[in-house]
């Protein structure tokens, strides 16, 4: 089965390469493409944050596996496979991310906590709603507090 996807909007913001850390600081402007509509985004503002979905255009092919690896390299950490990680190097190389919606422009959103890089292709935005969140604890190990100590600050 062969997929094809066209983006719906672009990133625009001042993180020019990948980099695993200090997010929180980007502020970024996601931009409608020229074929969609203004107005897929009315109602949206009634909404305090956004899941966008996008990809990772500039993993390359050859790291666009599955894998078998120590989160971020670090030996330090278990082994794990690409499914119990959040990293780029993914088959498909899609990203998944909630944001904090700022402010919405006629043909654009200022978001923050979007961990894309300048020129991303936007694939999705969905408004967050309790009624999909998670019901009951979520659970992690450990590791990812290692991992995730300075992604947002």
């Amino acid at each position: 089965m062969n997929i094809q996807l066209t983006p719906i909007a672009y990133v625009k913001n001042t993180r020019k390469e990948v980099k695993d850390d200090d997010w929180s600081s980007i502020i970024s402007e996601i931009e409608l493409a020229d074929n969609i509509i203004a107005e897929s985004l009315e109602g949206i503002t009634e909404f305090s944050h956004l899941q966008v979905i996008f990809y990772m255009d500039k993993v390359l092919d050859e790291k666009a596996i599955a894998q078998y690896r120590h989160p971020r390299n670090d030996t330090t950490l278990p082994k794990l496979g690409t499914y119990a990680q959040r990293n780029k190097n993914r088959p498909n190389k899609l990203g998944l991310t909630t944001v904090e919606l700022l402010e919405r422009k006629p043909r654009s959103l200022i978001v923050k906590n979007l961990d894309a890089i300048d020129g991303t292709p936007v694939l999705d935005i969905k408004p967050v709603m309790l009624e999909f969140a998670p019901k009951g604890i979520i659970r992690q190990p450990a590791w990812t507090k290692v991992i995730m100590k300075n992604y947002w600050t």
